[in-house]
């Protein structure tokens, strides 16, 4: 159930394309196939370090992952980024969180109560 959401002031020629490339990096990188959620935000006006050169905010939801994988996490998608943006990893800030089974709806309920 990972949500991906970016946002960067790089402009993709295909943004429909670029997002299935990041659901797809994201689902090898999250090692997690199926019922993953992307967003892509274009921002002309994100600075990183005062200039406007290829940056990015990258926010990772998931549940349950726990804070040890974080890093491989990291270096994946930041590895992507870099690749398919030209946004290199000391240019933006991933965000990772895990909100908790009882505060995630889906289906009308929470992940707590569908994983009872």
């Amino acid at each position: 159930m990972p949500i991906v959401e970016l946002t960067t002031n790089v402009q993709v020629a295909d943004p429909k394309a670029f997002s299935l490339d990041l659901n797809k990096a994201a689902a090898a990188a999250l090692g997690m196939d199926g019922y993953v959620t992307v967003s892509y935000n274009y921002n002309e006006t994100l600075t990183f370090a005062g200039t406007h050169d290829p940056a990015f905010i990258l926010r990772v939801t998931t549940l349950g992952n726990g804070t040890d994988k974080n890093d491989l996490f990291s270096k994946a998608l930041s590895g992507f980024l870099e690749e398919s943006l030209k946004a290199p990893s000391d240019r933006g800030y991933i965000i990772f969180n895990d909100p908790g089974h009882i505060n995630l709806g889906h289906k009308g309920t929470t992940f707590a109560t569908l994983f009872k």
